[in-house]
């Protein structure tokens, strides 16, 4: 096999340019000129034998190999650093990427404080989100996508360690006028009057209430279904019915919506961090999954609990 011989200032020339999509600002942000950034990507292009970049005057792009590229060159980049300054060191100046699946009730309403925090302690390491249903959070994960992942899950998936961070149970969705609003908690059987609606049977918050009120003996009756829970909340405000949705969805802060307690049965869903078994994380990664637990920590008050695998 031939030996590849190329250098860290070649990577740093090729991550440059693919994070701004610009010969001159990479050229700028890394004290270059042009030309010599130009001869650096030729260079390296050269040696790998394949085109990163497909160029005009102006603009630039990955092409389908420079973008596999990109995340092996991060990774390389990262796994030097981490052999450089050991693995257990945390300072300001620690750089590289870490990228987290996240399911959009969690990425909307919790995970935007925590990359606060995270991004002022360590400005330099880049965060991807990938927001989507829990689902494609887990095959994310599975599949090497994202580092790791926040989502709910109601039984194990093969390959997949599960850290259970937050109990967060289902709540009566209700207009602030209506008589329900007013309640500290609502029964499941005082729902029979009122008009329910849901997210569709694809979803997995709707199979978890189904599975578990199946198992209470309720079979209740939606009148409209709909895909998302933002879509799900903006018919609750417009009159046309009631929704049990995740807490975690519905803010205490919204101006027109209360979340009321429900009971008998008490229905919830663990969200947790998730892993691929057997997987050491990266140093960025291990960086922020660390800091996520400690968030999930203070918010809740209690310590996380132990990581459940499967083989």
């Amino acid at each position: 096999m031939a030996r590849i011989n190329f250098d860290l200032q070649q990577l740093q020339a090729f991550l440059a340019v693919a994070e701004r999509n610009s010969f001159r600002a990479a050229a700028e942000a890394i004290h270059l000129s042009p030309p010599a950034l130009s001869r650096r990507i030729d260079k390296l292009e050269t040696i790998l034998g394949v085109k990163l970049f497909n160029r005009t005057t102006r603009e630039v792009e990955l092409t389908s190999l420079g973008r596999v590229f990109l995340e092996r060159a991060r990774t390389a980049l990262d796994d030097l650093e981490a052999a450089m300054l050991g693995i257990s060191e945390v300072s300001a100046t620690r750089s590289g990427s870490v990228s987290v699946a996240c399911v959009p009730s969690a990425a909307l309403y919790f995970l935007p404080t925590v990359i606060r925090s995270f991004t002022d302690q360590y400005p330099k390491i880049r965060i991807r989100v990938i927001d989507e249903a829990a689902d494609i959070v887990r095959s994310s994960v599975a599949s090497g996508e994202a580092d790791f992942g926040i989502a709910f899950m109601s039984a194990q998936m093969p390959g997949i360690d599960f850290e259970a961070i937050h109990d967060d149970p289902f709540v009566l969705a209700v207009c602030s006028d209506n008589a329900f609003a007013r309640r500290k908690s609502v029964r499941w059987r005082e729902l029979g009057t009122e008009r329910l609606i849901s997210v569709a049977r694809s979803s997995g918050n709707r199979q978890l209430l189904d599975d578990a009120l199946s198992k209470a003996g309720f079979d209740p009756k939606f009148a409209l279904e709909v895909n998302h829970v933002a879509t799900l909340l903006g018919m609750v405000e417009a009159g046309l019915g009631v929704a049990v949705v995740p807490r975690m969805a519905l803010p205490k802060s919204h101006t027109a919506l209360v979340g009321v307690a429900l009971s008998e049965p008490y229905v919830s869903r663990r969200l947790g961090l998730i892993l691929r078994h057997n997987t050491a994380l990266r140093p960025a990664a291990d960086i922020f999954y660390s800091h996520l637990r400690a968030a999930f920590n203070q918010r809740s008050g209690t310590s996380v609990r132990k990581r459940t695998s499967s083989p």
